[in-house]
């Protein structure tokens, strides 16, 4: 499972990630920094990642217009790149099975 970690989070988060998450990546790698939602949105669907994000208009596309793209939500407030890196390696269990069920578009950690 390959993560897009999208703008309001630190790049620095891929190091902490990427042994757990193999080929996750930032939106910026992806020339997506500033872009809109919704172009982010079809950039995380069309190359199938998961997004993270802590904003809540991806919680509205997702049920919206559902998956792909799968969407994690982080409510976990202003928190530190190594907290945010905690929580997600913490959920690691329960981000491969929110990834692995097809009725599932949204999950919030």
């Amino acid at each position: 499972m390959k993560l897009l970690l999208d703008e309001n989070l630190s790049r620095r988060l891929l190091g902490r990630l990427t042994h757990h998450f193999p080929g996750s990546r930032h939106v910026a790698d992806l020339g997506l920094q500033g872009a809109s939602d919704l172009a982010i949105w079809t950039a995380a669907r069309d190359a199938e990642f998961v997004l993270v994000s802590k904003d809540n208009d991806f919680q509205h596309l997702a049920l919206v217009r559902g998956a792909p793209p799968k969407i994690v939500i982080l409510n976990i407030g202003n928190a530190s790149t190594d907290a945010i890196a905690e929580r997600l390696l913490e959920q690691q269990i329960v981000l491969e099975a929110f990834n692995a069920d097809p009725s599932s578009a949204l999950l919030v950690v």
